[in-house]
């Protein structure tokens, strides 16, 4: 027995292998990689969260159709669907950046970005999985409301190459919103960013190029109307399949995402940060 003891006690154990730091851009982008599934499993799971992000924007397309459809398009000469579509993916993004920030709060408030915080994970990790996870998002759901589209009138005129680079603009809008309000999810409680957003994108919603067209708008709100962001992507979402002009709504919504991206990024970084410190 003691002899058995003897050998245990002189078994050598093998060391732990550890071929990059803990903070090199490999082992970054393979616990982004983790935590993008996380987020992505736990949207699946959840019905309310489905039905937010997928069923809602499909929902609206459809009675956007109903109620608004012939008026519009007997206004403007064009089906309604190629303006209505485009602003609905647009709107989808939002919509779902807002339900990932509350996640983003509920988080906090239970301790789990703490727990993250005391891990051997990468410090960016968290942040940049919850991007990919919004990109993936974003594509998945921008894919459904074109089926959509596409049931009720939508075609390609432009081809399927342009229609595939229509997915680009709801990605690029998508991620400098959701950067945004990562930002103001570390920053205020759940009721009071569901307050500022809904505010946010209500406005947008309701003054933009997509539900009718810019010269509808009284003159002195054109100029705002034709310039804001959710108005860029959806003429150039408009060009790429009835026809138009794409180069300037492309620079506009890549001048509108990026700039969104590189004022908030930091401030979510930080606020992502501190979130994760009032956890531990």
């Amino acid at each position: 027995m003691s002899t058995q003891t003897q050998e245990r006690t002189h078994v050598a154990l093998p060391e732990v292998a550890r071929p990059h730091g803990e903070s090199s851009p490999f082992l970054l982008l393979r616990h982004s990689a983790i935590q993008c599934k996380r987020l992505l499993m736990g949207w699946l799971r959840d019905a309310p969260t489905i039905i937010q992000m997928v069923v809602y924007p499909a929902l609206m397309l459809v009675m956007f159709r109903i109620v608004l459809g012939d008026s519009i398009s007997s206004a403007t000469g064009q089906p309604s669907v190629y303006g209505t579509v485009p602003m609905i993916t647009l709107v989808a993004a939002m919509s779902g950046a807002v339900v990932s920030a509350l996640g983003l709060n509920i988080e906090q408030r239970t301790g789990l970005l703490g727990r993250f915080a005391t891990m051997p994970i990468h410090r960016g990790a968290g942040l940049i999985g919850r991007l990919m996870a919004e990109t993936i998002r974003i594509f998945v759901t921008t894919l459904l409301i074109l089926a959509a589209g596409f049931g009720l009138g939508l075609r390609f005129e432009q081809g399927w190459l342009a229609a595939v680079a229509m997915l680009i603009f709801p990605i690029l809008f998508g991620l400098g919103f959701a950067v945004f309000v990562t930002m103001l999810a570390t920053l205020s409680k759940g009721g009071q960013l569901i307050q500022l957003v809904a505010i946010i994108t209500l406005l947008m919603t309701f003054f933009n190029s997509g539900f009718v067209p810019v010269r509808a708008y009284p003159p002195w709100l054109q100029n705002t109307v034709a310039n804001q962001p959710m108005s860029c992507a959806i003429e150039a979402m408009k060009g790429l399949t009835l026809g138009g002009p794409v180069g300037e709504p492309l620079l506009k919504t890549l001048a509108w995402s990026l700039g969104m991206i590189l004022l908030f990024l930091y401030p979510a970084i930080l606020g992502y940060r501190k979130a994760a410190a009032s956890g531990r």
